[in-house]
């Protein structure tokens, strides 16, 4: 049977094919902000399937029950899950975590299995083809810390509660991330300027003006609505401390954004030191990474010590861009080749 792995979250859909033979075959990623209304997610499917074409069985997994659209997470999966089966022809099954499979019917009674258990997904794949080590999934939005041995994922937590509680969910992304979040205050032009509490940037322009962004990483609208050039975002950083732009500071600018980087580096370091902390992993252990920010996981695999960066991708038999966008919509990949009961 072919098989499309979904993964609906709040601002991105991403969808894999899998052949009748369990080999991936194409990867996407389309924009959709869930919290504009479901039919931002019925445009997206439909571009997805216009993509990756039929398939006889759909794997789903999700996040985007969390969107302010619902009033709460159950309401959010069930909805999520009778929009995806109105849409979709062929068997549908949803991914609960450690629980199975559920059936669109499961949805409610399910619904606390069901709600985020995506990470759980890529991190039990992981496990299986890696001795131990650390999982990173540094994604747009968020990021997830988890530690695996043994052949068995190890979380601390298993709902997003629990999760950020442990720190193996931060709230901290490359693209989508307002800068605001990263830091009080910052260094410029020789003195600490306050931060206005204002979404006037995002890391994406942090990114843009290190020169780390990824290639088609940023898929929304910028903060302000306008182009997404250097020099924008540095318009746009710059409006963060109450300075406006000119040509002349654009390095003094990129400083400043080296410094954001650096910042968000920290936080997400010191999530994985404190996981590592309570695992004993050893100095053997790696570091796998996955999602568009996972080019933070190589200087993150050196301050923690670990034995090195296995790009997720290149645990698949697949040509390099295929790894590539398995690395980036690692969820939907694994869904695609994951068996579930008929």
């Amino acid at each position: 049977m072919t098989t499309i792995g979904w993964d609906l979250g709040g601002a991105h859909l991403k969808a894999a094919l899998a052949d009748s033979e369990g080999r991936l075959q194409r990867v996407v990623q389309v924009p959709c902000p869930l919290w504009q209304g479901l039919d931002r997610l019925e445009a997206a499917v439909a571009e997805a399937t216009a993509r990756l074409g039929h398939a006889e069985r759909h794997h789903v997994t999700m996040t985007g029950e969390l969107a302010d659209l619902f009033a709460d997470r159950t309401e959010g999966v069930v909805r999520l899950a009778a929009a995806m089966a109105a849409r979709l022809d062929g068997e549908i099954r949803l991914y609960a975590g450690p629980a199975g499979w559920a059936t669109v019917s499961d949805a409610a009674r399910l619904a606390d299995r069901i709600a985020s258990a995506n990470w759980y997904a890529v991190v039990d794949f992981v496990a299986a083809r890696v001795d131990r080590g650390l999982f990173l999934d540094i994604g747009s939005t968020t990021t997830d810390v988890v530690a695996f041995d043994q052949g068995h994922p190890r979380p601390a937590g298993m709902t997003d509660a629990q999760r950020l509680v442990a720190d193996e969910l931060v709230y901290s992304g490359v693209v989508r991330t307002p800068v605001m979040a990263l830091a009080a205050r910052l260094p410029y032009a020789g003195a600490q300027h306050g931060v206005m509490a204002e979404i006037f940037a995002t890391t994406a322009d942090v990114y843009r003006l290190t020169g780390a962004l990824p290639d088609g990483a940023d898929q929304h609208p910028s903060a302000d609505g306008r182009d997404k050039s250097p020099e924008a975002s540095a318009r746009r950083l710059l409006r963060q401390i109450g300075w406006d732009f000119s040509a002349d500071r654009m390095e003094a600018v990129r400083d400043l954004a080296r410094y954001l980087a650096e910042c968000q580096l920290r936080r997400i370091h010191d999530a994985a030191a404190r996981v590592v902390s309570g695992t004993a992993l050893g100095a053997e252990a790696c570091l796998v990474g996955c999602g568009v920010g996972r080019f933070l996981a190589v200087p993150l695999a050196v301050r923690l010590g670990l034995s090195g960066m296995v790009e997720f991708g290149d645990l698949f038999d697949a040509s390099p861009e295929l790894r590539r966008r398995a690395g980036d919509c690692a969820p939907a990949a694994v869904l695609a080749l994951a068996h579930a009961p008929p």
